[in-house]
Order: structure tokens, then C-alpha cells, then sequence
């Protein structure tokens, strides 16, 4: 059995779609779902978890209506204002991952003020990976890799090499990735750091993914053996 994951990923899926199942509009979708990251952070914590990741915002949704991403860029500044004092009295490190450069000035200062002002914090480790995707991570990695290694041939370069240049270097890699809104794929989400990570996938779209949820799926990991390559006998030998 394994104890609570270390690493929680989450893919935050479902918004639109809950709001267009109560005939509102999309915007109402992403505003409820972003209330609910506080729910969420707090069942994270309650349960020891310390490092969470949430996949706010891919490379790709920059191709979505202009009107929703602005919508999108709105909550995550409201939300910045809104939880900082929250995050800093809970003791929880805020920071992002993804090329922030594209977001507009004020965002990306209330962005570096969050991270500067909860750096010292280590109850939880909140990561967002906004204008984020895993293949720019892997390549972004890449290039950083061969401009400290000029003279390195590739052949020679070993994973954990690369892993050092990742967005995430410092954090474990995920043991548990939680997709809401019924669908089942990775979405360019940390594609190399989930490697071994235990994928759970559930119908109940993010607005409505609470604690209780959050358990459920905490259960199911818990029943999962963590073979990294050996067999069950070596895992329950404890090699």
C-alpha cells in the first residue's frame, strides 16, 4: 500500500463544459473553477501532500476565443490579489512555470511578487503551469543542456542531466496525476517528469472536483503498486 502521494499533478479540465451542462456561460465555468483551488490546496495540505501542481493554462489555449483568454488572464491576476495573504499565512510557496513573457506587464508583476514575498515558505509547494507546455519544456531543457555542454556529445548526456534544465528541477517528479472532466490524456502536460506517475482519471469536471473527490482519488492511489520496473515480489521485498 502506498502512503499519500508526495506530488500531486493536477490537470484542471472541465470548466466550459460544466457551465454549457447549466446553460451558462463558459466565463461562469472558469470563475467557479477558480474558486476552487482553495478548497482543493487546503485537502492538499490536510493530507501532507507537499509539492501541487496545477496545469492552469497550456501553449495551446492561446488558440480559444479572445474573450475567454482574456477572461482566463483576468481570474489568474483576481486570484494572485485575492490568495496572496491567504498563501502567505498558510505557509505555502507559490511559483510558475511556463514561458511568462507572453502575459501582460501587470500579471507578470503580480506573478514575481507572489513568488518573491512566498519563497521562504514549505508547507506546500503550489506550482501553476501556465503558457506552459511539456515539449517546450523538454526542448527549452535541451538548449540549456547544450549551451552549458558545448563540447558534450548527445550520446553521452544521461536523463538526469536533462532533468537538472527542466522548469521543475527542483521539484519530485508527480506520483499521482489527477485529470478532471472525463477525458484521458496527458495534453502536453510534464511529459518527461511523469514518466512513472500513476495517471487517474475522473468524469467529475473540475468546478465540482472537492474534497471528498480529492479522496477518492487519494484512495485509489494508495492501492497502487509502484513497480518502477521490478516485479511485485521485489516491491514487496522492499528492493
Amino acid at each position: 500500500m502506498n502512503s499519500n502521494p508526495k506530488h500531486i499533478a493536477m490537470i484542471m479540465d472541465g470548466n466550459g463544459r460544466w457551465a454549457k451542462k447549466r446553460l451558462l456561460p463558459r466565463a461562469v465555468g472558469h470563475v467557479k473553477g477558480a474558486a476552487n483551488v482553495r478548497s482543493i490546496v487546503q485537502g492538499c495540505t490536510e493530507h501532507g501532500v507537499e509539492f501541487l501542481t496545477l496545469f492552469a493554462f497550456s501553449t495551446e489555449n492561446w488558440r480559444r476565443p479572445e474573450d475567454e483568454v482574456s477572461t482566463l488572464m483576468d481570474l489568474f491576476i483576481q486570484y494572485l490579489d485575492k490568495e496572496l495573504v491567504e498563501m502567505k499565512e498558510a505557509g505555502i510557496r507559490f511559483r510558475l512555470i511556463g514561458e511568462r513573457s507572453a502575459f501582460m506587464p501587470s500579471l507578470q508583476m503580480r506573478i514575481e511578487k507572489a513568488e518573491r514575498e512566498t519563497s521562504q515558505n514549505t508547507k506546500l509547494h503550489l506550482t501553476v503551469a501556465a503558457n506552459y507546455g511539456g515539449q517546450w519544456d523538454i526542448l527549452r531543457a535541451m538548449q540549456l543542456w547544450l549551451d552549458a555542454n558545448p563540447n558534450t556529445p548527445l550520446p553521452l548526456m544521461e536523463p538526469q542531466a536533462l532533468k537538472n534544465y527542466l522548469s521543475t528541477s527542483d521539484l519530485p517528479d508527480p506520483d499521482l496525476l489527477i485529470r478532471t472532466g472525463g477525458e484521458s490524456r496527458m495534453s502536453n502536460f510534464l511529459l518527461w517528469q511523469m514518466a512513472y506517475t500513476e495517471l487517474y482519471f475522473t468524469d467529475t469536471y473540475w468546478p465540482e472536483f472537492d474534497k471528498v473527490e480529492l479522496e477518492r482519488a487519494l484512495e485509489w492511489f494508495g492501492k497502487r503498486v509502484r513497480r518502477f520496473g521490478q516485479t511485485d515480489e521485489q516491491v514487496l521485498a522492499g528492493n
